[in-house]
């Protein structure tokens, strides 16, 4: 079961993987790198420090900066335990798939840690813009998915290496948010972190 599974994925990996073309090369290398990602994130952190203020910026600063930490501390155990190589490094595929990136980045890949984080600053900042913003969780995973697929096209990740980080990083953002607000209702009864 769990080879057939492995083969489908290897399978669409490939599909999807040279659907690529040189022309749209750059643009997945832009939404793959850290730096568009820390931006784009960036950007949504600095519009709610400056809508909320107070106690409410000191602490969400301090439980990103912490989820961001769990999401990429787990990541990294799932990778080393699991040792499942990317597809980049897999010298059985190595000579019919698309490598985009240069530099294959480390030897194990599953599961995505661009799509657990990305996908667990979307749900943690829908959450967040939920009430004020209810259409914006939208653009945040439309965004988030864009990144996550990236990781495919420039042949560092398997879709299965892609939806798992994906479904951790929105359930483990699901989980610290809600966390997150009974620890301020508990110690700071008087902060609201939602706009």
């Amino acid at each position: 079961m769990i080879d057939q599974l492995l083969e489908f994925d290897t399978s669409l990996f490939l599909l999807l993987n040279r659907l690529g073309t040189p022309f749209f090369d750059p643009f997945w290398m832009l939404i793959t790198n850290k730096i568009t990602n820390i931006i784009i994130y960036l950007l949504l952190l600095i519009w709610y420090l400056q809508m909320k203020g107070g106690k409410a910026s000191f602490l969400i600063l301090l439980f990103i900066g912490l989820l961001i930490l769990m999401t990429d501390q787990t990541t990294n155990l799932f990778k080393y335990g699991f040792e499942r190589l990317r597809p980049c490094h897999n010298q059985e595929i190595a000579d019919i798939m698309r490598i985009v990136k240069k530099g294959c980045g480390g030897l194990y890949g599953y599961f995505s840690g661009h799509a657990s984080n990305s996908f667990a600053l979307s749900t943690y900042f829908s959450l967040l813009f939920a009430k004020r913003y209810p259409k914006l969780k939208f653009a945040l995973f439309f965004m988030a998915s864009l990144i996550a697929y990236s990781r495919i096209y420039i042949g560092v990740h398997y879709p299965l290496d892609v939806i798992s980080g994906a479904l951790f990083g929105t359930l483990w953002s699901t989980c610290f948010y809600y966390v997150s607000h009974k620890f301020c209702y508990r110690f700071f009864p008087k902060v609201s972190l939602e706009l």
